[in-house]
């Protein structure tokens, strides 16, 4: 089986509850290489690039979902990894969880961290993971250039 890479974030929930290093010690478990990481500060054009998608499939929190990526919420910044090896998008996303994080399972990223903003309805899920290997390349070049990622 060929590798491939996939996009991970630690969201601003993520980095304001100084959750980074347990969240990376998560992700070892599976024995992927990290080939890229940066700290982001999003702009709206990032976030809207990056959930575009979610605009028309739930509009309603479409506006939310960005202030959240974009750290209106908890702080202004991003961390930003892609991850490459044999089944890299299903070995991450089953580490962190389904979106929802009361969906989630308890020992997930998600289930473990993540919460519902009773306020906004957004789902503050820590982090975000492509869903699989097409949106993975899509968001990588979103993220990241190529001269920043290492093979």
């Amino acid at each position: 089986m060929e590798e491939e890479r996939t996009l991970v974030l630690i969201k601003p929930d993520g980095l304001i509850k100084s959750l980074t290093g347990d969240i990376i010690s998560k992700l070892s478990e599976t024995e992927l290489r990290i080939v890229g990481a940066k700290v982001v500060n999003v702009s709206k054009e990032l976030a809207e690039q990056h959930y575009s998608e979610l605009k028309s499939a739930k509009p309603e929190v479409f506006e939310e979902t960005l202030k959240y990526l974009m750290g209106e919420f908890h702080t202004n910044r991003v961390f930003a990894l892609v991850y490459k090896g044999k089944n890299a998008v299903s070995k991450v996303r089953n580490i962190i969880g389904k979106t929802n994080p009361e969906e989630a399972n308890p020992v997930s990223i998600r289930g473990k961290y993540g919460r519902i903003n009773s306020k906004t309805g957004v789902f503050e899920n820590v982090v975000h993971a492509s869903e699989n290997p097409e949106i993975a390349e899509r968001e990588i070049k979103l993220w990241f250039k190529d001269s920043e990622l290492v093979n």
